[in-house]
């Protein structure tokens, strides 16, 4: 396992008030990262979420990003690697939706494989592309359990985290040699209850081991890749009268 000293130093986090994103960025800054870039539209949450890092002793810049503005996003984000090395590139960013009102409205469906998938592709392949020219930092991929899997009750937002999930693996392939580290971060839904689930905290610290480790795909907890494994080869008649 690699020290402290290969966590990275510089931080750029696309979807700056996304609770994962901050639960991370603590844990580098308590480690060692100095420098930190918060993408996300201007609100008052992205300049709150800025202010609490600034409080742990780190540089903190906010970006005006918008993942559903694709063109901007060569200009937006090459302003920020112009501005110095980036170590490590965290895309955090997507919507959930709401699926009982979603699969009838389909203008809101739409907008969440935009965000989810059109948006993050956009945004990961403008900043390989960056690491690539700068030569070394890795770029680290939130998708979901789910996109193993779609379930009844989210299948339009499993859709959308699958077309990221392969996505994200094939151009982990791409960047291989290259000196650009992909990993792919597959966590259980944050919330209370449920058969797995895990907290903004707990998907930190993997990430966090993931980094040092040089890891290609992580799955938090890492009991959930057993039960993924399982499920994706359930019978379709019996998966579906799953309490899940």
């Amino acid at each position: 396992m690699k020290d402290a000293t290969d966590l990275p130093q510089s931080l750029l986090v696309l979807g700056g008030t996304s609770g994962i994103a901050l639960a991370t960025a603590r844990r580098l800054i308590a480690r060692r990262t100095r420098t930190v870039w918060l993408a996300g539209r201007p609100s008052p949450a992205l300049q709150s979420a800025a202010d609490s890092l600034r409080r742990l002793g780190a540089d903190v810049r906010t970006v005006a990003f918008d993942a559903l503005d694709p063109e901007s996003h060569v200009e937006t984000l090459g302003k920020v690697f112009a501005d110095g090395p980036v170590d490590c590139v965290l895309l955090a960013f997507g919507v959930p939706g709401d699926q009982a009102h979603d699969e009838r409205d389909p203008l809101r469906a739409v907008r969440i494989g935009q965000t989810n998938y059109t948006g993050a592709l956009s945004a990961a392949l403008v900043s390989a592309s960056a690491l690539q020219t700068q030569g070394h930092g890795s770029l680290v991929v939130l998708s979901s359990a789910t996109a193993e899997r779609p379930r009844r009750a989210d299948f339009i937002h499993a859709s959308s985290k699958a077309g990221l999930d392969t996505f994200t693996q094939g151009l982990g392939d791409a960047l291989h040699g290259t000196g650009v580290h992909v990993m792919l971060v597959r966590p259980a839904p944050v919330r209370r209850t449920g058969l797995i689930t895990t907290t903004p905290e707990a998907i930190a610290t993997s990430i966090e081991l993931g980094l040092r480790r040089g890891s290609e795909i992580i799955w938090v907890p890492g009991v959930l890749r057993l039960l993924m494994s399982a499920l994706r080869h359930t019978p379709r008649a019996l998966f579906r009268r799953l309490p899940i």
